[in-house]
């Protein structure tokens, strides 16, 4: 019997990459003689991620739908039909037995491919609110999987987000006093991680450097990791690199399980993964949902708020007086967080990425 071959589509951000990359290290888990083909488009981070992590990547043009009538609305068929050709293309190259969607403008050609062709599709939807192209998928797929109960798409399965394994089995006691250590951090003092995510985020980053005086203030106790993105450094008056007792600036960590090992409490935005990693490793956070979109930010981290895991704050209440009030006295209040912790641990799932190479091997095999 020949080895299955997966393809696997979707692609654009870190926070469908993530997953898709999780669940190709499952399925090879799973089955070491599985055959890996990722689809993406040639713009987006996967260009770098998916061939750093060892697959092979094809890629499409990405047709996105016009929000207005516009001459973009008129090309729309002809673009759609020759991604559908293209994506075709690849799926007869590969051989392949199944694909697996995860999101994106990459996905639709795929699915509509897939589906000309009766190659089982299995979709995994990240968001609360269900993107476009696995609403479509999910007409006629063999499975559908969520992260988020009460997202609305036909027939899907909650099991959570498929994640690295290096942070489905973190345990965050066990690796805190070497994971501080590592990011330049008093092993001994209650930490608080400030990140805006990869891109970071510029309103987060000043809303905490002008709270940097009541953090030196209790830096005897204290302290803060503060990742500002890559080319968002905070600078003080004089331009040189803000520094004061007790907080600690970098641009990026490299493996955030550091990041949520070292620390007692996160302050960051609450895309989808994020959210679902906080749960999964039982971290107490204060959500900052990104204001812009449709919303799906804050529709992600309700489920955590609503368990008592995390509390959730509007982007534009997010200041230095909020971190000095409100952040400040979380992080030191040890009670709370624990209660916090454990809640959050309650509502969160690490084992998403082994169900999804399940429900591949299912569909693969016709059950």
């Amino acid at each position: 019997m020949n080895a299955l071959s997966v393809v696997l589509a979707g692609g654009g951000t870190a926070g469908h990459i993530s997953p898709l990359l999780a669940i190709a290290r499952a399925l090879e888990a799973a089955d070491p003689a599985t055959r890996i083909t990722a689809v993406g488009t040639a713009s987006g981070m996967e260009t770098r991620l998916v061939p750093e992590a060892g697959y092979r990547l094809e890629t499409i043009e990405r047709v996105p739908m016009p929000r207005r009538p516009s001459p973009a609305l008129l090309k729309l068929p002809a673009r759609f039909a020759k991604a559908v050709r293209r994506a075709g293309a690849i799926l007869d190259d590969a051989e392949a037995d199944v694909v697996v969607g995860v999101g994106g403008y990459v996905c639709t050609p795929v699915y509509v491919a897939a589906k000309r062709r009766k190659i089982p599709v299995v979709i995994h939807e990240a968001n609360a609110r269900a993107g476009l192209a696995n609403k479509v998928g999910a007409r006629f797929a063999a499975r559908v999987a969520t992260a988020f109960a009460g997202t609305s798409l036909p027939g899907a399965h909650v099991i959570g987000m498929p994640m690295r394994a290096e942070v489905a089995q973190l345990d965050r006691r066990a690796a805190q006093h070497e994971a501080r250590i590592s990011l330049g951090l008093d092993p001994q003092k209650r930490t608080l991680v400030v990140t805006g995510g990869s891109s970071g985020a510029v309103s987060m980053n000043h809303a905490v450097a002008g709270a940097v005086e009541s953090i030196a203030a209790a830096a005897d106790r204290l302290q803060v990791l503060h990742v500002t993105g890559r080319d968002k450094r905070v600078l003080d008056a004089e331009g040189a690199l803000l520094s004061a007792p007790g907080y600690v600036q970098v641009e990026y960590v490299d493996g955030m399980e550091r990041a949520y090992a070292a620390a007692d409490l996160m302050a960051c935005r609450s895309g989808a993964g994020t959210v679902c990693e906080l749960a999964a490793v039982g971290l107490p956070s204060v959500l900052v949902p990104l204001p812009i979109g449709n919303g799906e930010q804050r529709h992600n981290g309700a489920p955590l708020v609503a368990a008592g895991g995390a509390v959730m704050v509007d982007n534009d209440q997010f200041t230095a007086d909020y971190v000095r009030t409100e952040v400040l006295p979380l992080v030191a209040d040890a009670d709370r967080l624990d209660h916090m912790g454990r809640a959050a641990a309650q509502h969160g799932r690490r084992d998403a990425a082994e169900v999804m190479a399940q429900l591949v091997f299912e569909a693969a095999a016709g059950a």
